[in-house]
């Protein structure tokens, strides 16, 4: 197995004992690796970066070298006054001294420290569990408030620009295996019109940039619900794992994206659309965490803008598995066919719950 071969090329001691498949990502193959000594144990994660999602993996491990770097000394100098035990993951170094190791296919592998006794949900588990996913997001914003985006390298070239993932369906719909599948969809078709009727909300982040109105900032990509570890003991957040996306950005499309994922509890993958619906006494929670850390850095300018982020960013992602879908399915890791389909169509269906609840959301946004 590859992954075991991968596996030993790492510092660490003992003999490796088991390496699974470990996670639900949709992008990197994963795994969790056992290592024992007569007298120890160490589990670490192995990941493996896809060059046909990451075009420049080493831009990945830069970041990730700059921010668990940074942190990890924050982290340190603050402890004393912490109110729990803060975590980020470590790179672990190959016994050549490197970050990352290449394979025979020209990928880039990695080994990160794995985060002991704690747990992400793919789902909210209440109100409590919300707070907790918006302070740990809020205090990796602040963390790495005093980064200079620019020491950042572009880990995923327009990620998070939606006008660019707009274009991209439109090549897609244009593409042989695109008209294809609209032809023989209704559902597609459907959602394509959806998007068609909302085209004109989605440069309204990055027209706020172009206006001065915004500053990129270091974000984290994908503070999804799954990458907020909790410690099983506290029920406390510990952490924000998976930084393969941090990159310089808006705090805005993390915003957007933890609501998205954490106020929609039915998630991703809802068997049944009715079901899908924005709860705002989640996003009063997490808000409400959020601020807690955040509010040294956040302006009046960027609260301006926060239910654009909100409506904006579940229309990107159904943008995004739409066009997918029209492609062929090249990027998203699917489970079935028409896997990405079904996906474009929740991401929608909880665009239409956030317009309808516009008033309450703006509303939570207004507390200080």
């Amino acid at each position: 197995m590859r992954a075991a071969l991968i596996a030993r090329q790492f510092d660490v001691p003992g003999r490796l004992v088991t390496i699974e498949p470990y996670g639900s990502g949709n992008v990197n193959d994963t795994y969790l690796a056992i290592f024992r000594t007569t007298f120890d144990e160490k589990r670490f994660v192995v990941q493996r970066i896809r060059k046909a999602v990451f075009p420049e993996p080493e831009a990945i491990m830069h970041n990730m070298r700059v921010i668990t770097d940074h942190c990890h000394a924050k982290l340190e100098a603050e402890a004393e006054g912490a109110d729990r035990i803060w975590q980020l993951p470590k790179i672990i170094p190959t016994r050549d001294g490197g970050d990352w190791v290449v394979d025979a296919d020209g990928d880039l592998w990695r080994a990160i420290s794995q985060i002991a006794s704690a747990q992400a949900h793919e789902r909210v588990l209440g109100p409590e569990h919300a707070q907790e996913v918006g302070i740990v997001l809020g205090h990796f914003h602040r963390m790495v408030s005093d980064i200079d985006p620019a020491r950042l390298k572009v880990a995923l070239p327009g990620f998070h620009v939606t006008p660019g993932y707009l274009a991209r369906l439109d090549a897609a719909k244009d593409s042989p295996i695109g008209r294809e599948r609209l032809a023989e969809s209704p559902e597609a078709a459907l959602a394509l019109r959806f998007v068609e009727a909302r085209r004109g909300v989605c440069p309204v982040l990055e027209d706020a940039v172009a206006a001065g109105r915004l500053e990129r900032r270091v974000m984290h990509g994908d503070p999804k619900v799954g990458n907020v570890m909790i410690d099983e003991a506290t029920g406390k957040g510990t952490c924000i794992v998976d930084l393969d996306t941090v990159q310089a950005g808006l705090v805005h499309y993390d915003i957007g994206d933890a609501l998205r994922s954490a106020c929609n509890p039915a998630g991703e993958d809802a068997p049944d659309l009715g079901g899908v619906a924005f709860d705002t006494d989640l996003c009063e929670s997490i808000w409400r965490g959020y601020l807690g850390q955040a509010r040294e850095f956040l302006g009046e300018g960027d609260r301006d803008l926060l239910f654009a982020c909100v409506h904006l960013i579940p229309l990107e992602l159904g943008i995004r598995f739409l066009a997918d879908h029209l492609a062929g399915d090249t990027y998203f890791k699917i489970r079935y066919p028409g896997h990405n389909l079904r996906r474009a169509r929740v991401q929608f269906r909880l665009v239409e719950s956030i317009e309808a609840r516009e008033s309450a959301i703006r509303r939570i946004f207004e507390r200080r």
